[in-house]
C-alpha cells in the first residue's frame, strides 16, 4: 500500500511538472522563445518560435538564415505535423535556394494545414502570379482579402498590376462573378489612372448602374486631370443615359444624380454654402472670410465666343 501510494504521489508530481512546463511553453513560446527553451526546449513550439525568430533577425540584419532555424523547423515539423510554419519555412528556403516546385508544395502543405494561414495565402498567390498562373492566382488573392486586416482595400492594388493586360480580364470577371466583393475596391483603384480606364469599363458589371459605381468618380477625374475631356464626357454620358449638349448643362439645377464634373459641383466649406433651390434656382450664401469655388461645371467649348448670362437676387 506504501509503495503505492509513493507511486501516485510521483505520478501526481510528474503531471504538475508537465502541467507548469506547458503553462509556461503556452504563454512565453511566441513572446520570449528563449526563456521557453530553458524550460522545455525540444518542444515544437518552443523550436518553430525560436526558428522564426532566427529567421526574423537575419532579415533585419541582412544576412543569411542560419541552418540551426531550418533544422529547428524540421524537428518542428516532425512533431507537430499539423502545424503549418515549418512548411512555410521550408517553402521560403526553397524560393530562396531557386526550387520553384519545392516552394509551391510546402506553401500548399501549408495552407493545407491551416487554411485561414495569411502568409500561405500570400506566399501561394506571388507563387502562381509569378508563374503565369492566374487561374490558380487569383483565388488565392480572394483568400487574402478575407483574411488580411485592411480587407479587399489590401489587395486592389496587387489586382490593378493583372488588370491591366486585357489577357487577364477574362479571369478576373471569373473572379469578381464569385466574390463580387472584390469588384469595386479593384475598380476604384485602377480608375486612379487614365490608362487603366479600358480595363474599367471592361471589368465593370454592366447590370450595375454606372451613375452609381463607386469607380465612376475617380475615373472621371483621372481622365480630366490627364486632359483626355471627350473621353471623359463620353464615360459620363454614358453612366448617366445624359445625352451631353453643347453649352451648360441642368442650368435649372433640377440633376440630383449625375456626378461632376459635367454635372454642377456644389460646394459647402468656409467660403460658403452652394446648394439647389426649387424653382430651378441655386441658393448661395458667401461667408465673406475667404474667397473660393462654390459651384463648378466642367464645359466642352469650341473656338467661338460665347455670352453666359444668369439673373441674382439678394445682397
Amino acid at each position: 500500500m506504501i509503495a503505492r501510494a509513493i507511486v501516485v504521489v510521483l505520478a501526481a508530481g510528474l503531471i504538475m511538472v508537465q502541467i507548469v512546463r506547458n503553462a509556461v511553453v503556452a504563454s512565453e513560446a511566441a513572446r520570449n522563445p528563449e526563456r521557453a527553451a530553458r524550460v522545455w526546449s525540444g518542444n515544437p513550439a518552443v523550436e518553430t518560435s525560436r526558428a522564426m525568430a532566427a529567421i526574423a533577425r537575419a532579415a533585419r540584419e541582412r544576412r543569411d538564415v542560419p541552418s540551426s532555424a531550418f533544422t529547428g523547423m524540421r524537428h518542428a515539423s516532425i512533431q507537430e505535423p499539423l502545424a503549418p510554419e515549418p512548411f512555410l519555412v521550408r517553402g521560403v528556403q526553397a524560393e530562396l535556394s531557386g526550387d520553384a516546385r519545392t516552394a509551391e508544395r510546402a506553401f500548399q502543405e501549408a495552407q493545407w494545414r491551416d487554411p485561414r494561414s495569411l502568409s500561405a495565402a500570400y506566399f501561394l498567390a506571388d507563387r502562381y502570379l509569378r508563374a503565369g498562373d492566374v487561374g490558380r492566382g487569383l483565388p488565392q488573392v480572394a483568400v487574402l482579402a478575407r483574411l488580411a486586416p485592411g480587407g479587399t482595400s489590401t489587395v486592389a492594388p496587387y489586382l490593378a498590376a493583372y488588370a491591366r493586360s486585357p489577357g487577364n480580364w477574362p479571369a478576373l470577371r471569373s473572379l469578381f462573378q464569385a466574390h463580387p466583393e472584390l469588384a469595386g475596391p479593384e475598380l476604384t483603384e485602377l480608375a486612379k489612372s487614365a490608362s487603366s480606364a479600358p480595363a474599367v469599363l471592361a471589368l465593370a458589371d454592366s447590370r450595375q448602374k454606372a451613375g452609381e459605381a463607386p469607380w465612376l468618380a475617380p475615373l472621371l477625374n483621372s481622365l480630366t486631370f490627364a486632359g483626355e475631356y471627350g473621353k471623359a464626357q463620353a464615360i459620363w454620358a454614358r453612366a448617366t443615359g445624359v445625352r451631353a449638349g453643347p453649352y451648360l448643362y441642368d442650368a435649372g439645377f433640377s440633376d440630383k444624380i449625375s456626378p461632376p464634373p459635367f454635372n454642377w459641383a456644389l460646394t459647402s466649406s468656409a467660403v460658403g454654402l452652394a446648394e439647389r433651390q426649387a424653382g430651378g434656382r441655386l441658393h448661395v450664401v458667401f461667408y465673406g472670410q475667404e474667397d473660393g469655388i462654390l459651384a463648378t461645371q466642367l464645359l466642352l467649348l469650341q473656338p467661338g465666343r460665347y455670352r453666359l448670362s444668369m439673373q441674382l437676387l439678394g445682397d
